[in-house]
């Protein structure tokens, strides 16, 4: 079983930058793949980043590619959103997902494991 727990939210000016966090229990986090999603008021949610546990990779959805950046730090368990350049439209409750043994997808249903959210406003 694992825990996530998103934090790092908050109000921001269109134009500005925000990082979120996610902090994982458990003593195998580097073998999960970790991925970062956001659900919109209205709107399904929706796939933003992911990074692969084992390997290499960083994966984005197109209205975010150059913008944001995820990376994690596997000896704290911890896998971060960099968000520069925010624009309203980024406004939403962003989630940190798990997937073990996973390689970086896209996809809601390849992750097991999800956190509470934490929201994100852009003001313009």
């Amino acid at each position: 079983q694992v825990q996530l727990v998103e934090s790092g939210g908050g109000l921001v000016q269109a134009g500005g930058s925000l990082r979120l966090s996610c902090a994982a229990s458990g003593r195998t986090f580097s073998t999960y793949a970790m991925a970062w999603f956001r659900q919109a008021p209205g709107k399904e949610r929706e796939f933003v980043a992911a990074i692969r546990g084992i390997g290499v990779g960083t994966y984005y959805a197109d209205s975010v590619k150059g913008r944001f950046t995820i990376s994690r730090d596997n000896a704290k368990n911890t896998v971060y959103l960099q968000m520069n350049s925010l624009k309203p439209e980024d406004r939403a409750v962003y989630y940190c997902a798990a997937d073990h043994w996973g390689s970086g997808s896209n996809r809601m249903h390849e992750y097991d494991y999800w956190g509470q959210g934490t929201q994100v406003t852009v003001s313009s």
